[in-house]
């Protein structure tokens, strides 16, 4: 290998798998090396939902404490790091709204025993929930179906709430690469459901 195609490969950057894997072996570069990476998109989605930026930046300090501390429990059969680090997020961020006696940002501004007033009993009954138990494995194995990069767009956008700028910067690719991802997989994923009275809207 030539001095050029070895500083080539070196300059690759590691993967997310391959980084999470040092930070499980105490190695401080690796986490420094995901906080570069992925600060930013925690710290926007942090702030979404507490609606309060240092709030926020105590939270995103807490949520790669926490990636260090279980950063041996992380799978990547299971998911992505970035929806795992996202999930960590949505935890704390949900845990300081209800210990500080607020609403999420995106929670409607009437009082909430007006709203639940006027809503009607839609308990799921026995039938509706093993239904329900159905289609969320039905969805999971069409997800599972789909190529790696179109699975995890849809999932940042549907699971976490991402836009899909925000998707585009959290996964360092041209925003018209994210759009044309989800256009392709939301296709497929109505093609597996075709006939099968599933409403993917």
């Amino acid at each position: 290998m030539t001095a050029r195609a070895e500083e080539r490969v070196d300059q690759t950057p590691e993967s997310d798998a391959a980084l999470i894997a040092r930070a499980a072996e105490k190695d401080a570069r690796a986490l420094e090396a995901l906080y570069e990476r992925y600060s930013r998109v925690v710290f926007s989605f942090a702030v979404r939902i507490v609606g309060d930026q240092q709030l926020a930046e105590e939270i995103l300090q807490e949520v790669f404490f926490r990636v260090w501390q279980q950063a041996a429990v992380f799978q990547t059969g299971r998911g992505t790091f970035v929806t795992w680090v996202l999930s960590i997020t949505h935890n704390l961020a949900i845990d300081e709204v209800r210990k500080r006696g607020r609403r999420p940002q995106k929670a409607d501004s009437a009082e909430p025993e007006l709203i639940l007033a006027g809503v009607a009993d839609t308990a799921p009954t026995v039938e509706d929930e093993v239904w329900q138990g159905r289609l969320r494995e039905a969805i999971a194995g069409a997800l599972a179906e789909l190529p790696p990069a179109q699975r995890e767009a849809i999932e940042l956008a549907y699971f976490r709430g991402l836009t899909q700028r925000e998707i585009a910067d959290t996964l360092g690719e041209p925003l018209g690469t994210i759009k044309t991802r989800m256009r392709l997989g939301v296709q497929k994923l109505r093609d597996s459901f075709a006939g099968q009275e599933v409403d993917l809207a």
